[in-house]
């Protein structure tokens, strides 16, 4: 093949079948086989280039080879995110159904902006939105949203409905709050959207990690007074630290009550709704204005797929719709709808597909049944480390994550001494590429996190990692 020059990109139909099926021939494997493999991938950028380094090739590759080098160099030194000991961050789960739909969506190469250039794609999202909108207790009627690439984008999308819907063009005044234990991607978005670093209140949170009320009303009635506007309350709904829920009933009324915004970020936590436990954690989410969920999380989807909901479908659209001349036939009639025009991006991937396909082939009690046996397997891995003289527990388990700390009964160490005895707990798991356990830290103090949404992580992986993590203290 080398020196060929293959201007149409193409390939012949016996080529194309015989490539698709080695590479299915890997994903199936993976899937069989990941328990099996390390979880961990590490190397220095040293390392990675010295094997991938290369400059951009002039000339053709036999794709066999290029193939093999793939799988040989670039796929073993990934982090495997959906393994069973893959407990940090928020693990991705995924499952193959969805990873297939992926496949399709990528192979059809469909355009999934506007209803003209794929009415099924926009229909499907129509659907799988409106499964959403009925799920978390949204207004069916008038309820809307659209997936985005995660949370990060799907938050920043509300913000920008937000801001218009509270403020229209003049924002000077504005002023938005949200939790000490609010993730990253709200300030991130916050930033974005030029708010200064006065017009943002980080309200501290109480002992249980959730947002404190009356400091919360203390700080709108402070800026009120100050002549500035509260327009926004960003509630979290299962923070990334601790899982935990702040108090949605309670600032939906503060946010009624003060004609402001409540945005709802369910990245993480929102899909605990499937569970029995977990719905009763998340009362008070039907009245927010806005919800970000990420199905890449805790719905077992694959990279990438966020998602925003909305009460109001058409404050979307009354944000985003732009008519450049070249849109001009294909705006279609109210009905059809172009969700270009309800988010951020113009050209967008089918993400659809894979959250359709998946909820269809299983069935949604499948995924009931999985959320349910993440949220009792975190319990009772509570239970487990509360009955040992070893451990102790920091934040108990709450919507699948639980924090504990390396802490024996008569050993009488100093804070900093448990600090750094943690922190190499977790080094020395990680150095082993046996399981994937980062710390954290909540009041103070380093504690190792574990995030249990992988439904096919068992209580035996968790008794294992935790037989690890004993007999590297018993060395230190």
């Amino acid at each position: 093949m080398k020196n060929v020059i293959n201007a149409t990109l193409s390939l012949s139909k016996e080529e194309m079948r015989e490539y698709g099926y080695q590479i299915i021939d890997h994903i199936v494997a993976h899937f069989d086989t990941q328990e099996e493999k390390n979880p961990v991938a590490m190397a220095s950028r040293k390392d990675m280039e010295a094997l991938l380094m290369e400059e951009v090739p002039l000339e053709a590759t036999n794709a066999q080879a290029v193939l093999n080098d793939v799988m040989e160099k670039i796929m073993p030194n990934s982090t495997i995110v959906s393994h069973p000991k893959s407990y940090s961050f928020v693990p991705g789960p995924s499952n193959y159904i969805s990873t297939m739909a992926d496949t399709l969506a990528t192979g059809f190469n469909i355009f999934s902006g506007g209803w003209a250039a794929s009415p099924a794609a926009a229909e499907l999202e129509i659907i799988t939105i409106g499964w959403l909108v009925e799920m978390f207790g949204f207004p069916t009627e008038k309820g809307g949203g659209l997936f985005t690439s995660g949370g990060s984008m799907a938050n920043l999308t509300a913000l920008v409905t937000a801001r218009r819907v509270k403020c229209g063009d003049d924002f000077s005044k504005a002023v938005i709050y949200l939790s000490d234990q609010a993730h990253s991607s709200n300030i991130k978005a916050i930033r974005v959207l030029g708010f200064k670093k006065e017009q943002i209140r980080i309200i501290p949170t109480d002992i249980e990690f959730k947002m404190a009320v009356n400091k919360l009303k203390n700080a709108i009635a402070k800026d009120r007074l100050e002549g500035l506007h509260p327009f926004c309350i960003i509630a979290s709904a299962g923070t990334t630290n601790t899982g935990t829920v702040d108090p949605l009933d309670t600032i939906a009324d503060i946010c009624k009550t003060e004609d402001m915004w409540m945005h709802v970020d369910g990245a993480y936590g929102g899909a605990a709704i499937l569970g029995t436990h977990g719905k009763e954690l998340l009362k008070g989410i039907e009245k927010a204005d806005s919800l970000t969920v990420d199905p890449h999380k805790w719905f077992y989807q694959p990279y990438e797929m966020g998602c925003l909901i909305v009460k109001n479908h058409k404050w979307l659209s009354e944000t985003f719709t732009e008519k450049p001349e070249y849109l001009r036939d294909v705006e279609g009639n109210e009905s059809e709808i172009n969700f270009y025009d309800h988010g951020i991006q113009l050209t967008r991937r089918f993400r659809a597909l894979k959250f359709y396909m998946s909820v269809k082939t299983f069935g949604l009690n499948s995924f009931k049944a999985a959320v349910q046996y993440n949220l009792e397997l975190a319990e009772k891995v509570e239970g487990i480390l509360r009955k040992s003289a070893k451990w102790e527990v920091i934040s108990p388990a709450t919507l699948a994550v639980i924090n504990f700390r390396y802490n024996p009964i008569g050993k009488n160490f100093s804070e900093k001494k448990l600090d750094a005895l943690n922190q190499e707990i977790s080094k020395q798991v990680i150095g082993s590429v046996e399981a994937l356990l980062v710390t954290t830290v909540l009041q103070g103090q380093v504690v190792l996190r574990m995030c249990l949404i992988n439904p096919r992580t068992t209580l035996q992986h968790v008794q294992e990692t935790l037989d690890c993590c004993e007999k590297i203290a018993a060395t230190l």
